[in-house]
């Protein structure tokens, strides 16, 4: 369990948000497109961090555990808004399977719908350092800090991801 009094909560605290903060932003506004959405979002996964830290339970990194809480509060806010989740995926995506013909014929939004069903389909770990290696292009060593994996682990996870991302899109 993890667990803080007073001040030193208030201390690590300001110290998670320092430390996760931009990243956190990152991954919602590559979903949202808005930036106003994307610190109100990131505002409410504070709120939630603060107010369940104690029901951490370290099955996970803290990284992780927030990450999710992240990524659920922004899934969440988009269904209340009616809108859809989507990732701005620029033109990368489709060299994932260069020539792929069908690929080809779709928008982008439907791209992105479609990367969102693979990643949805990954286990947790794949998904998170999928994302943040092809998203945000952090460098291993950059998410082993953030995620507390080895970097061979990471690559591992990453060559993985990246294989059952090729086998979904190839299914269509």
């Amino acid at each position: 369990m993890f667990q803080l009094g007073g001040t030193e909560a208030e201390k690590a605290f300001a110290l998670l948000v320092d430390q996760f903060s931009e990243v956190l932003y990152r991954q919602i506004r590559r979903i949202t497109r808005n930036h106003e959405l994307t610190n109100d979002i990131l505002q409410n996964v504070w709120i939630k961090v603060w107010r369940s830290i104690d029901s951490f339970n370290e099955d996970s990194t803290l990284f992780t555990w927030i990450y999710r809480i992240c990524r659920n509060e922004t899934i969440n806010e988009l269904k209340r808004e009616g809108r859809h989740v989507s990732h701005d995926l620029g033109h990368e995506l489709i060299s994932i399977i260069p020539g792929h013909s069908i690929l080809d014929q779709y928008s982008s939004d439907q791209i992105s719908e479609l990367l969102n069903k693979s990643l949805d389909q990954l286990p947790e770990k794949q998904s998170i350092v999928f994302q943040l290696k092809y998203f945000d292009e952090l460098k291993y060593a950059e998410i082993s800090k953030l995620t507390g994996t080895s970097e061979g682990a990471l690559k591992a996870s990453y060559s993985i991801a990246v294989g059952k991302i090729k086998k979904f899109l190839s299914t269509i």
